[in-house]
C-alpha cells in the first residue's frame, strides 16, 4: 500500500533532520530491533510526505499502511481491521484468548466481551509473526481520526515493541486527546518549513514568478505550512504572485483552509458534488458500497471526472481525496437535507447482514426527528459493539439512539447506558454530559437509583473519593422498591467508599452506612455471591464487631480465591479483597486471592485489574522479605500503568517497601504525598493510614521510638479496616520502647481480642510477641519463642526477623549474651539478606553490645538486571517457556529471547538451567 501524495508533485524540502530520523528508524527495524516514532503537527505541515519518505526508506521491508478517516472514528476497531485485513488468516494461529479477543473485536465470532488490551496483545502477536519473515514497518496516517479502540491498541503495541523487527510510524495532528494516548512515545513535533525551504516550495508550486516581497508575506502568514503555500499558488493569480497586483487582505490560511477547499468544490457539477458527499462518509475500503449508493441516487459513472481534473480526487476507482481537509469540507459544507439523502442511500446500499453496525449508523444519520424503530436498531448495534469491547462506539450508538427515542423512560435508559459506556471507555467528561441530559424519565425507583449510582461512579472516576455522596447513595439503596441486585450493588459501593474515605465520608458515617447495609434484605442464595459475602463481612466488622465479623471475612476471602469476576460495578475485587485478608492477618488467603486474580487478569488481558493485583503482590513480597521481587512487581505495575494511561506512580503505594529498606528521604517524601494529596485532598483516608504505618516501621528501624509512637497512635482512635489491625503490634512495640505503657496495654488488649478471634499463625505470632514486650521476665522468653514458632509457619519473614531481633534484645538486656547472639545473628542475617538496612543495623549494634561482631552474610547477588530482565529471568528460572513468558508480560517471544540472551551474557551463563542457581542468594 502506497501513501497518497497530498502535495502533488512538489518535492520534499526543509525536512533533512526529520528524514534522517526516519532513515534511522528504518535502519533500526532492518537490524532486528523495533522502533516507534510519532509525527505531530497541524494539517498540511507535511506529515504525509514524511510517511512517503518512510515508505521509500523501507522499500526493502514489508510495509503496511492505514489511514484514519473521520466517518469511521466512531466504529470500534474499524481502522485496526483495515490494517490487519490482509493477515486475518493468522488469527487461527493465535493462542486461544488472543484469538477469541481479536475475532470478537472484528465481529468474526461471538463470545466474551473483547478486552482491548488482549486485542492489543493479539495484534502484537500477529505483527510479530509477519515480521518473522521480513521486517515490518506500519505507517499510520491521520491518527487523530482513528477510532478510539484502534488508537489504544496501537499505543499498546508501540509500548511493547523491543526486539521484534517491527516499526510503527504514526502521523497525527496536535490533538490533546490522542497525544495523551500516545504520551511517552518518541515524538517529533513538526513546525513550519524554514524560510529558504518555504520559498523553494513556493517557487516549485507557482505557475510563474513569485516576487520576493510576496514570498515574504506568504511564508510569514502561512508560518511555513507547505500545504498552505501550495494552495495559495492556485488561489492567487499569476499577477498577484509576481507582485503586479495587490494581495487580498485575508489569505485562506489555517482555519480558513477548509473554506478554501469548499469554494473549489462548490464549482463542480451537482452530480460530482453528490458523489463527493457519498465518498466523504462511505467506507473507505469498499468502493462497491459507494457506487451502489451513487446508483441509488441516479449519479452517472463519469461523475468523478471533474473532481479528478481539478485535483480534488486522486483516483477514480477508490475516490481518494487529495487531502483529508477536502473530505471534511465536503461533508460540513453540505446542506442537512442533502446529507440525510446520502446517508439514506448508503444505509440502503450496505448489506444488512455483512455490516449491520455501519448500516444502523447511516440510518440514524438519515433520520430527522424521533423514530423508535431506528433507535431500536441503533441499540441492537450497540450491543454488538459491547461484545467487541468497543465502548466508545457503544456510547456513541446509545447516545444517538436516545436522541431518536420518543418515550422519556426508554430515552433515560439509553442515556444511562451511554453514560456507563463512556466511563468504561475512560471519558468521565462525556459521561457527565450524557447523565446531565437526563431531565425526565426518572419515574421509577430503579431509574432514580441508577442515576445516583452513575453520579457516584463519575465522582469516583475523577480520583476524589470525597465527591462521592455516600449519604445519597445510602438513601436510594435502602429503598425497598429498588431491585435487589441494584440495591446490593449500591450498598456494597457505599460501604466501600466509606471504608476508603473514613472521616471524609460525606453526609453520613461509615458506621451508619454499615448499619444500613445490615438492615437491608440480603441475598440468601446458597452459596451467596461474593459481593454479598463481602458486604456482610465489612458491615458486620464496622457495625457489630471484629469477632462477629471473622466468619464472614473468612467466607469472603475463600470466595475471592475462586471468584470468576475481577470486579463488581466500579469496585475491583482485587482491592477490597486485600482488605479482608489483611484484616484477618491471613497471609495465605491474601496471596491465594491475588494469584487467582492475577491469572484471570493475564488470561483476559484485563490490565486495570492487573495493575491493582501487582501492587498487592508487591506488598505480599515486601512482607515476605523478598524486596527484589516486590520491586519487580512495582516496576511491572508502573509499566502496566503506562499502557492504560495512568500517570507515573509517585511512590506513595510503595511507601512500605521504602520504609523496610530504610530509605528515609524517599519514605518521607512518598508518605507526604499519601497524606497530603491522597488523604487530605482526595479523601482516601485509608492511604493515609497506610503511610503512617510505613512511617512507624521506618522509625522503629531507626530506633526512634517516640517518633514511631506519634505515627502509630492515630491508628488506635481510627481503626481502619486492615491497616488498623496491622498497626497494633507496631503500636505496642513503639509505646513500650517509648515508655508509654498505658497506651501499650490498651493496644495489646485490642490486639488480644482480634488476634485470638482470627487465630491465624500471623495473628497469633504478633500477639505473642506483643505480649512478650509487656510480660514479666518469667514469661517473656516463652512468649518470644511461641511468637517465632507461629511466624515461622507463615510467609511473614519480616515479622519473624523482627521477633528474633526483639527476643535477642530482651536476652541481651538480661545479660544472657550467648543466647542473645543466636537470635541477633539470625535477625541480622535475615534483614541483611532481604535488604532491610535499618533493622540490620539495629541488629548489628545489639550484637556488638554482646561482644560479638555480626558475621558477614552474602545476600542476593547484584545482577545488574533491568526490571524487565529481572522479570524474564525469574519466570525462566521457574521453568516458563518463551511463549508463556511473553503472554504473562505482554511482550513477544522474540523480545523474551532478546532479553534472555542479554541476561545470559550479564550472568556469564549459557543455559536456563543455570538461572535458578544464579538468582538464588548464596547460603550461609
Amino acid at each position: 500500500m502506497i501513501v497518497q501524495s497530498l502535495t502533488r508533485s512538489v518535492p520534499l524540502r526543509g525536512r533533512q533532520d526529520e528524514c534522517q530520523a526516519i532513515d534511522e528508524f528504518a535502519a533500526t527495524v532492518r537490524s532486528g530491533l523495533s522502533a516507534t516514532l510519532v509525527l505531530v503537527g497541524e494539517a498540511g505541515i507535511g506529515k504525509t510526505r514524511l510517511l512517503q519518505h518512510a515508505a521509500g526508506a523501507a522499500a526493502d521491508l514489508h510495509v503496511a499502511c492505514v489511514v484514519g478517516v473521520e466517518p469511521e472514528s466512531r466504529l470500534a476497531y474499524a481502522a485496526l481491521h483495515r490494517l490487519l485485513r490482509p493477515y486475518l488468516d493468522r488469527i487461527d494461529t493465535l493462542p486461544e484468548p488472543q484469538r477469541a479477543a481479536l475475532a470478537g473485536a472484528f465481529g468474526l465470532a461471538a463470545g466474551e466481551t473483547a478486552d482491548r488490551f488482549l486485542v492489543g496483545l493479539a495484534t502484537l502477536t500477529v505483527l510479530a509473526g509477519i515480521a518473522e519473515c521480513l521486517p515490518l514497518v506500519c505507517l499510520v496516517d491521520d491518527a487523530h481520526w482513528l477510532d478510539r479502540e484502534t488508537a489504544a491498541v496501537l499505543a499498546f503495541v508501540a509500548r511493547r515493541l523491543h526486539a521484534d523487527s517491527i516499526g510503527l510510524l504514526i502521523a497525527v495532528r496536535d490533538d490533546p486527546a490522542l497525544t495523551r494516548t500516545l504520551d511517552g512515545l518518541p515524538t517529533i513535533a513538526l513546525g513550519g518549513l524554514p524560510d529558504r525551504a518555504a520559498r523553494d516550495v513556493l517557487t516549485l508550486a507557482a505557475p510563474g514568478q513569485v516576487a520576493p516581497q510576496v514570498a515574504t508575506r506568504l511564508v510569514a502568514e502561512t508560518r511555513g505550512n507547505p500545504l498552505a503555500l501550495i494552495e495559495l499558488t492556485t488561489e492567487l493569480t499569476e499577477d498577484q504572485l509576481a507582485g503586479g497586483a495587490s494581495l487580498p487582505a485575508r489569505l485562506p490560511l489555517s482555519e480558513r483552509m477548509e473554506a478554501h477547499f469548499l469554494r473549489r468544490v462548490r464549482l463542480l457539477p451537482p452530480a460530482t458534488l453528490s458523489l463527493l458527499l457519498i465518498a466523504s462518509v462511505a467506507p473507505p475500503d469498499d468502493a462497491a458500497v459507494t457506487w451502489r449508493a451513487a446508483a441509488l441516487l441516479g449519479l452517472p459513472a463519469d461523475a468523478p471526472d471533474p473532481a479528478l481534473t481539478e485535483g480534488i480526487l486522486t483516483a477514480a476507482t477508490t475516490l481518494a481525496f487529495r487531502h483529508p481537509l477536502i473530505r471534511s469540507a465536503v461533508y460540513s459544507g453540505a446542506q442537512p437535507a442533502e446529507r440525510r439523502r446520502v446517508h439514506a442511500a448508503l444505509a440502503e446500499a450496505i448489506d444488512r447482514d455483512a455490516d449491520p453496525d455501519r448500516r444502523a449508523w447511516h440510518l440514524a444519520e438519515a433520520t430527522a426527528g424521533l423514530d423508535e424503530q431506528v433507535a431500536a436498531e441503533l441499540e441492537r448495534a450497540s450491543q454488538r459493539a459491547r461484545a467487541r469491547g468497543g465502548y466508545a462506539m457503544l456510547a456513541a450508538f446509545l447516545s444517538r439512539a436516545a436522541e431518536l427515542t420518543p418515550d422519556p423512560e426508554q430515552r433515560t435508559r439509553r442515556l444511562f447506558g451511554a453514560t456507563q459506556a463512556h466511563l468504561v471507555a475512560g471519558d468521565p467528561v462525556a459521561a457527565e454530559l450524557r447523565l446531565g441530559q437526563v431531565r425526565s424519565g426518572l419515574r421509577t425507583p430503579e431509574l432514580r437509583a441508577t442515576a445516583h449510582r452513575l453520579r457516584a461512579a463519575i465522582a469516583w472516576f475523577g480520583g476524589n473519593v470525597t465527591t462521592v455522596n455516600s449519604a445519597t447513595m445510602l438513601e436510594v439503596a435502602t429503598d425497598p422498591d429498588v431491585p435487589g441486585d441494584l440495591r446490593r450493588g449500591m450498598l456494597f459501593e457505599a460501604v466501600t467508599v466509606a471504608m476508603l474515605a473514613q472521616r471524609h465520608t460525606i453526609g453520613t458515617t461509615l458506621a451508619d452506612v454499615a448499619r444500613a447495609a445490615l438492615r437491608a434484605p440480603g441475598d440468601r442464595r446458597d452459596p451467596a455471591p461474593t459481593v454479598q459475602l463481602l458486604l456482610d463481612a465489612f458491615a458486620t466488622r464496622v457495625a457489630v464487631g471484629y469477632t462477629e465479623a471473622v466468619p464472614h471475612l473468612r467466607a469472603a476471602v475463600a470466595a475471592l480465591c475462586v471468584e470468576p469476576e475481577l470486579s463488581h460495578g466500579s469496585v475491583p475485587f482485587t482491592m477490597i479483597g486485600q482488605f479482608a485478608a489483611e484484616d484477618l492477618w491471613d497471609d495465605e488467603g491474601h496471596l491465594r486471592h491475588l494469584r487467582h486474580a492475577e491469572t484471570l487478569a493475564r488470561q483476559r488481558g484485563a490490565l486495570h485489574a492487573l495493575y491493582s493485583v501487582l501492587y498487592g503482590l508487591g506488598a505480599a513480597a515486601t512482607w515476605a522479605g523478598d524486596f527484589a521481587r516486590a520491586e519487580a512487581h512495582y516496576a511491572e505495575a508502573a509499566d502496566v500503568g503506562t499502557m492504560i494511561g495512568v500517570p507515573p506512580d509517585d511512590l506513595a503505594r510503595q511507601v512500605e517497601l521504602l520504609a523496610w529498606r530504610g530509605h528515609e528521604a524517599q519514605t518521607r517524601a512518598a508518605a507526604d504525598v499519601a497524606l497530603t494529596v491522597w488523604d487530605a485532598q482526595r479523601g482516601y483516608a485509608v492511604l493515609g493510614s497506610h503511610a503512617r504505618n510505613a512511617l512507624t516501621v521506618l522509625e522503629l528501624g531507626l530506633g526512634r521510638y517516640q517518633e514511631a509512637l506519634s505515627f502509630a497512635l492515630p491508628g488506635l482512635a481510627d481503626s481502619t479496616v486492615a491497616h488498623g489491625n496491622r498497626m497494633l503490634p507496631n503500636l505496642v512495640e513503639a509505646a513500650v520502647r517509648a515508655g508509654d505503657h498505658p497506651t501499650a496495654r490498651t493496644a495489646l488488649a485490642r490486639l488480644t481480642d482480634r488476634a485470638t478471634a482470627s487465630g491465624t499463625p500471623w495473628a497469633l505470632g504478633v500477639l505473642a510477641r506483643s505480649r512478650a514486650l509487656l510480660a514479666a521476665d518469667t514469661d517473656a522468653d516463652a512468649l518470644y519463642r511461641e511468637a517465632a514458632g507461629h511466624l515461622a509457619a507463615t510467609r511473614m519473614a519480616t515479622e519473624l526477623a523482627r521477633t528474633r531481633l526483639l527476643h535477642g534484645e530482651w536476652l541481651r538486656r538480661r545479660r544472657r549474651r550467648t543466647e542473645a547472639r543466636v537470635h541477633l545473628q539470625a535477625a541480622h542475617d535475615a534483614f541483611t539478606g532481604m535488604g532491610a538496612a535499618t533493622f540490620a543495623e539495629r541488629a548489628r549494634v545489639e550484637l556488638l553490645a554482646t561482644g560479638r561482631r555480626a558475621r558477614s552474610r552474602a545476600g542476593a547477588p547484584d545482577l545488574d538486571l533491568t526490571p524487565q530482565e529481572a522479570r524474564v529471568a525469574a519466570l525462566a528460572a521457574e521453568g516458563a517457556t518463551n511463549a508463556e513468558i511473553a503472554t504473562r508480560l505482554f511482550i513477544t517471544a522474540s523480545t523474551v529471547e532478546y532479553h534472555l540472551n542479554k541476561i545470559f551474557r550479564k550472568l556469564d551463563i549459557t543455559s536456563r538451567r543455570q538461572l535458578a542457581r544464579t538468582l538464588r542468594p548464596a547460603p550461609d
